[in-house]
């Protein structure tokens, strides 16, 4: 699967560095697509206080914290239109969901319905592609730059290798664009496992 992204090597860019890149980056050409894939089970987002409702058990909060979120999610809608670019995202999730994706599928219903498009698939479809481990969290900018995001061992965003070339950029969104074609539409998702996403002791869980 990483054969995606070499080469050329990439750039290591510790968490600073990398949210200063794709601010940099973000928007800076127009007219096309940011595609972004997302396959671990379990993050930790602390610096998210409807997360941070969510791990102390407070469901009601942490349902109204996302909500809140709406105003922001559709001026990035309208940032993304006037610059000619969708926002596409594949999820993989697996079932039953961890505790974690209980709580971010709602936020990325949020997502979908504010203008970003979303769906989801299953490990059956990205299992031929992981013989060496698990597929990497990908997210593309502009014409020529990817990002590998990293995380530290609990779970917390630590940052990225970025790719650039154009070549690289069509691999994998080439690759992540299959994966899409397949996946289905995440308020599809949602209606039909809704039951599963009502953690009753959230805090305990995580």
């Amino acid at each position: 699967m990483r054969d995606l992204l070499s080469p050329p090597p990439g750039d290591r860019l510790p968490l600073d560095e990398y949210r200063a890149d794709f601010r940099r980056r973000d928007f800076a050409v127009d007219g096309y697509d940011s595609w972004k894939l997302e396959r671990r089970q379990d993050f930790q987002e602390p610096e998210d206080p409807s997360w941070r409702a969510y791990t102390e058990g407070d469901w009601a909060r942490s349902l109204h914290l996302i909500d809140a979120m709406r105003d922001d999610l559709l001026q990035l809608a309208r940032t993304a239109a006037d610059h000619a670019t969708r926002l596409l995202r594949v999820r993989v999730v697996e079932l039953p969901v961890t505790p974690y994706l209980a709580w971010e599928l709602h936020l990325l219903r949020l997502r979908a319905e504010c203008g970003e498009l979303i769906r989801i698939v299953g490990p059956d479809l990205v299992a031929p592609h992981e013989q060496h481990g698990p597929l990497p969290e990908l997210v593309t900018l502009g014409p020529d730059t990817v990002y590998d995001i990293t995380y530290d061992a609990t779970g917390i965003l630590a940052g990225a290798t970025r790719y650039t070339g154009r070549a690289v950029r069509e691999r994998v969104v080439g690759f992540i664009a299959d994966l899409y074609a397949q996946g289905e539409d995440i308020a599809d998702f949602m209606a039909r496992e809704a039951e599963g996403l009502r953690p009753a002791r959230a805090g305990a869980e995580l």
